[in-house]
């Protein structure tokens, strides 16, 4: 991959405090070369399903049609704000790959354990939509890709680019430590 293509990787500060009512996100442009040249800011709700909304206002104002790919570092960030990879992939017009790290026998039964009726089911019904997830080797570490947009070897390909080491993908890296900071001072001066 030429060392100038973008990617923008977008992570969550949120880390399992119910008391929490907001999730900072965080975009980081990051360049194949690991160069670093963007950073937005945007919010959803815990428990909520404004994420995929959030994720796509996020790209939208940061106005950077030189980004190729989207990598998201959760499929459900804020507790079980489950994202539509496909409403993203239209709405903002590039390939999306979310990149996770745990193993997983999936979120139903967690979603079901946290809500019923029709939270339930809107939940279920994005989370049913998704693109299978598959396990990829990044590095000697395993992480686990759904996409949307390319093909699952193109996919493999944006991945392993953009991972210098380590397993997480440098525009993921980066976006989580800002959108964690973001947080950590916001909470500081509330």
């Amino acid at each position: 991959m030429k060392a100038g293509v973008r990617a923008l990787g977008i992570a969550e500060s949120y880390r399992g405090d119910h008391d929490q009512t907001r999730s900072t996100l965080a975009g980081a442009v990051v360049r194949a070369d690991r160069v670093w040249d963007g950073l937005a800011y945007g919010t959803c709700r815990v428990g909520g399903t404004d994420g995929t909304d959030a994720v796509i206002d996020l790209v939208d104002g940061l106005d950077r049609p030189d980004v190729r790919y989207v990598l998201l570092g959760a499929i459900a960030p804020a507790w079980y704000n489950v994202l539509s990879l496909s409403r993203v992939r239209e709405a903002v017009d590039r390939p999306v790959i979310a990149v996770t790290f745990e193993a997983s026998d999936g979120l139903e039964a967690g979603l079901r354990d946290a809500f019923s009726g029709p939270e339930l089911e809107d939940r279920l019904g994005t989370y049913r939509a998704l693109p299978d997830r598959r396990e990829l080797s990044v590095d000697g570490e395993t992480v686990y890709v759904r996409h949307v947009g390319l093909e699952a070897a193109d996919a493999d390909d944006v991945v392993r680019a953009f991972t210098p080491d380590g397993g997480r993908p440098e525009p993921l890296r980066i976006a989580r430590m800002t959108a964690r900071a973001a947080d950590s001072y916001v909470r500081t001066v509330e």
